[in-house]
């Protein structure tokens, strides 16, 4: 069955993380996905390992955040500074209906690679730029990592140890969250752009900034900011909203409870055996427990230590109560939810091997994801290029001048 988005096509400028994001997803809901690759290079992600290993057990270039970013894609390999590559590039977006890039603000005019230049040749295109600070304002110019937007824009601060710990640090988060939150945003307003082009038939620019899209983020914690004046910290595991929601020790380990109202606190109390806690006038609604959390904590630390994670894990559900392990990512596969959603795939990869990826966890009744594995660099050059009605020998004069 076609996807959503069959019959769109997408001509994939961007690297590393951001834009592969919003790319992916597209590829995901059915449109045609060219990305174009350095040649003998490819995207920067190629080179950070772990490694998927060849036959020999020796590493390719197929990088596990390349595969986790890049699925359901065609390559193409273009030098786009070369001025033959440049031209390839406009020729391709003449049929292209969405152009994805995210160097660096007005980078890639000098190529005459901007939208201006692009709408020059389909006056239709939706383009969308992703850049770390926005195509305007006093750090437009700026180069800009996942790492760097985390910092600048509040979320390190509200992560990690609380401050009064000795030693403690704000923290990121292990995986680029920046980028891919920034790599949905754009998604959305891709998909907003040609459903304004269906009704209208105009295409338009998007100005996607990672550092907007981080500050957006901040959700409740920056609008509590913006309310009250109030600057939030770092509280660790402990939620800054409701009480009980922390981590706790259990007899064989560590549990989250994260209860967020009375019913589910009195449902946890008689759970513990101690059904007179919720009547209890330090504990009785959310704010007298957020209040009186230390005293609380001690309370329920006891019964919590006298049973294993799976007897608490098991009794909590029963009783409706939000509660979970800390699940390491082999724990996380061999999960009974995780294995019934099937969210670990294994699909084949140009490689000749069968490799291990996560699939979307977007689920439509009508027209459902249709996974492909991601491409082996350069893979569909030659493709591409007959596509546009190039000859085997030019395709070959141009790969040996390098262009592609």
């Amino acid at each position: 069955m076609a996807g959503v988005l069959s019959g769109v096509r997408v001509l994939d400028l961007s690297r590393v993380v951001s834009g592969p994001w919003c790319t992916q997803i597209l590829a995901d809901l059915g449109a045609e996905v060219i990305k174009i690759e350095r040649p003998g290079a490819g995207d920067d992600t190629r080179q950070m390992g772990p490694f998927l290993e060849d036959a020999d057990h020796r590493p390719t270039n197929n990088s596990a955040i390349y595969m986790a970013c890049n699925r359901g894609k065609r390559s193409a390999t273009v030098d786009i500074a070369t001025q033959e590559g440049a031209d390839l590039i406009r020729e391709m977006a003449r049929d292209c209906d969405v152009f994805v890039e995210n160097f660096k603000a007005g980078a890639l005019k000098k190529f005459g690679l901007d939208y201006e230049s692009v709408r020059g040749v389909r006056h239709d295109i939706v383009y969308c730029s992703i850049t770390g600070f926005g195509q305007d304002g006093p750090y437009a110019d700026r180069p800009a990592y996942d790492f760097v937007m985390q910092a600048m824009s509040g979320l390190m601060s509200t992560v990690g140890p609380r401050e009064d710990v000795p030693g403690s640090q704000p923290m990121r988060t292990a995986v680029p969250l920046t980028d891919m939150v920034t790599g949905l945003y754009a998604t959305i307003a891709v998909m907003a752009a040609l459903y304004h082009r269906k009704a209208t038939g105009q295409g338009q620019f998007i100005d996607a900034a990672m550092l907007d899209s981080a500050v957006a983020f901040n959700a409740n914690l920056a609008v509590g900011f913006l309310l009250n004046g109030k600057v939030p910290k770092r509280n660790g595991n402990t939620n800054a909203v409701v009480c009980p929601s922390d981590v706790f020790e259990v007899q064989d380990g560590e549990i989250v409870l994260a209860i967020s109202n009375d019913s589910q606190f009195r449902s946890f109390c008689a759970l513990i055996d101690m059904p007179a806690l919720a009547d209890d006038d330090r504990f009785r609604t959310n704010t007298l427990r957020f209040s009186n959390r230390a005293a609380l904590y001690e309370i329920i630390a006891p019964p919590l230590k006298s049973a294993p994670m799976a007897i608490w894990v098991a009794r909590c559900a029963r009783a409706n109560v939000p509660c979970g392990p800390i699940n390491h990512m082999h724990e996380v596969f061999a999960d009974a939810q995780v294995h019934h959603r099937g969210m670990a795939i294994r699909l084949p990869h140009g490689s000749g091997q069968k490799v291990g990826l996560v699939r979307s966890p977007i689920n439509l009744s009508r027209t459902p994801v249709e996974h492909r594995a991601p491409p082996l660099l350069g893979a569909d050059t030659d493709a591409v290029l007959t596509e546009l009605g190039r000859s085997p020998q030019e395709i070959d004069r141009l790969r040996k001048a390098g262009v592609i």
